[in-house]
């Protein structure tokens, strides 16, 4: 007969053996659940492929292959190459991009300083040239007048002009000839020329008048005295009168200026031979000089004498200002040239390329 005391000790050891044993069985059925879950998937998965194996099951369409079991073709490595070259053993080479460094701008731009230059060196003889006609045409205006000779070489003009003449005859006012338009002060008017018809003496004996006549530039008369009849009477010297000015050669023409229209009267520039086959008189060119004072000019304006120019040389002599001109535009254009060509490339116009040619 089992008193109390010992089922109270059965009871407690069958609760320590569960207590014991419940840890063991939560374990074990983590590890059964896991397992079956692992067992669940490829069923699932093999239940999936079956049904979509089932799907294209139609004698019509061919059935799909779900994994190849055709062996791939190995790849050939690069490095098995022999002529293989890889980036590492060719260095780069740094390469300007962004447009050509030679092209036709750059062509013209090294063209132009070259020009100029040229041009400078050239305006540097003709200064010296025109420094030394200058020079040479002064020394004949300090010289005494010659008289000038009855028969003249034209060919012998050239050593002579700008040399101060003088001669005595009489003016052919009805062989009057007008140049122009001519502009003096801002005015506008014309150049009266007028042959001078001069006695010639050969032996004793009268020759010929038109053969000692020569042309005379009187000198500059307003527009308004076109007409001999506008002006005063003393303007047209009457009997034989003396002229002293300077023997100049034939002018020359540019190619500006209108041709001559002698059957109306119209003359815009002085052709000297043109004039003497019109008047019979020798092909030679006297330019009237004096040297009135301001009043006397203005008196001789508003009267319509004509008025002679000043003696001296008129020559104009610009060719100090081309050099500077020319040889700055060398000078400038040099340095841009300089600096486009010197010009170092940015970061962003370059490129790394490779270099493929062995050495």
């Amino acid at each position: 007969m089992q008193g109390p005391s010992c089922s109270v000790r059965q009871s407690l050891v069958r609760r320590l053996e569960a207590s014991l044993r419940s840890p063991v069985q939560s374990h074990s059925s983590r590890c059964r659940s896991s397992a079956a879950t692992t067992t669940t998937k490829p069923s699932a998965f093999v239940l999936r492929s079956k049904t979509a194996a089932s799907q294209f099951s139609s004698p019509l369409l061919p059935r799909p292959r779900l994994f190849s079991q055709t062996p791939r073709a190995r790849s050939k490595q690069p490095a098995e190459d022999p002529n293989f070259s890889s980036i590492l053993d060719n260095p780069p080479q740094l390469v300007r991009t962004g447009g050509r460094r030679h092209g036709p701008g750059l062509i013209v731009l090294a063209i132009i300083p070259v020009t100029a230059f040229l041009l400078g060196s050239w305006q540097v003889q003709r200064l010296g040239w025109k420094t030394d006609l200058i020079a040479k045409f002064e020394d004949r205006l300090v010289r005494e007048p010659l008289p000038l000779p009855p028969r003249i070489d034209p060919d012998a003009i050239h050593d002579f002009d700008f040399r101060r003449v003088w001669a005595r005859g009489r003016f052919r006012h009805d062989q009057e000839m007008l140049i122009g338009p001519r502009m003096r002060d801002g005015e506008d008017g014309y150049m009266v020329v007028t042959p001078l018809e001069r006695d010639a003496e050969d032996g004793g004996r009268s020759a010929d008048k038109g053969a000692a006549t020569v042309l005379v530039n009187r000198g500059w008369i307003s527009k308004k005295h076109k007409h001999q009849a506008s002006r005063d009477p003393v303007s047209l010297p009457k009997g034989e009168v003396v002229v002293e000015g300077l023997l100049r050669e034939p002018w020359k023409k540019n190619m500006f200026t209108p041709d001559n229209r002698p059957d109306r009267g119209e003359f815009y520039f002085p052709d000297v031979k043109q004039m003497a086959e019109l008047t019979g008189s020798q092909a030679v060119w006297v330019e009237s000089t004096m040297e009135p004072g301001l009043l006397e000019v203005m008196d001789m304006e508003s009267r319509g004498i004509p008025i002679g120019r000043a003696a001296e040389v008129n020559l104009r002599n610009n060719h100090a200002q081309y050099i500077f001109t020319w040889y700055g535009l060398a000078f400038a254009t040099s340095i841009m040239l300089y600096m486009v060509v010197k010009k170092p490339p940015t970061d962003i116009s370059r490129r790394v390329r490779l270099n493929k040619e062995w050495s």
